[in-house]
């Protein structure tokens, strides 16, 4: 399996969230102190932090042996704290009814699904928050604010959701063609992975070349990335994974379903190599970007 050797420890961006929400004190009314738990409940987990771990390699790339974590730091722990929110949101009884996440019982499950509702909220708002304290001039901050909501929204995450709901109301029972699944993919987990990137860059102080190369990289190791999770679905250990149930079995859109396995896993393996691909310019300093690209298809959870 690939190596990963990140320019910046993941503990580095843990910490910074840790910071992010500290614990109130104890005289804090009790219902502000059980919306804070439940957000560090959302976000405080054993998650891989892949998003931000991203936007900080490729700012780093094109921004040099000397590169500032400060720069992008604020813009990766954002990142974290949206992809959180959207879990805690995604496993709501009106959503996936889902009852574990990461092996341990979700947010709605240890907190009420109304605090879930506005553990969520908060950490949408806070990720917004934490990208002002990104070191830089103000237009590069602006656009890469841009750039996440977009991704983020409708136009990105949400819109995906918005989809795959959509097709889960029906039973199931509607065929769907691969154009359809491609755009979910696309949108649903494809446009955080892809602005990790795309910002990264752009806070890094990457040429347009770069950019537009990173922008191509995080595009394909999103596709890579929800193909993988899909096959995963179907071949992967649920005790390793940390879920109860899988997409398959809840009627969801996947790639298996659709392509079948075997073509499934082929095409999740070609988006990992366009990725690599797409870094051809950088040279060796693009190793773990590289490595990263192949470990998406070579996990197990």
């Amino acid at each position: 399996m690939a190596e990963l050797s990140w320019h910046f420890p993941p503990s580095l961006v843990a910490g910074e969230i840790e910071k992010l929400l500290p614990s109130l004190p104890e005289t804090a009314p009790r219902g502000l102190a059980n919306l804070r738990e439940a957000m560090r409940t959302g976000t405080l987990g054993s998650g891989k932090l892949t998003r931000p771990q991203l936007l900080l390699e490729a700012a780093a790339l094109v921004g040099g042996p000397d590169f500032d974590a400060k720069r992008a730091l604020g813009a990766a722990c954002a990142l974290e704290l949206i992809h959180s929110y959207s879990l805690v949101h995604d496993d709501l009884p009106a959503m996936d009814d889902a009852s574990t996440r990461r092996g341990k019982p979700c947010c709605h499950i240890q907190w009420g699904e109304a605090n879930a509702i506005l553990a969520g909220d908060a950490l949408q708002t806070l990720a917004f928050e934490a990208i002002t304290y990104c070191e830089g001039d103000a237009k590069t901050i602006l656009s890469v604010v841009r750039l996440i909501a977009q991704a983020a929204g409708e136009a990105g995450m949400a819109g995906g959701q918005a989809i795959d709901l959509d097709w889960t109301e029906d039973g199931g029972n509607r065929q769907i063609s691969e154009a359809e699944l491609t755009q979910l993919h696309a949108l649903k987990t494809g446009a955080l992975i892809r602005v990790a990137a795309h910002a990264g860059a752009v806070l890094g102080g990457g040429t347009e070349e770069q950019i537009e190369a990173l922008r191509s990289y995080g595009e394909n190791l999103g596709r890579a990335f929800q193909l993988w999770d899909d096959v995963l679905d179907v071949i992967g250990d649920p005790e390793v994974m940390g879920k109860a149930s899988s997409d398959a079995q809840n009627d969801k859109m996947t790639a298996p379903a659709v392509f079948g396995l075997e073509n499934a896993q082929r095409m999740a393996r070609e988006s990992s190599e366009n990725a690599v691909a797409a870094l051809q310019s950088f040279g060796e300093e693009a190793q773990t970007l590289r490595n990263l690209a192949r470990f998406v298809v070579e996990r197990d959870k």
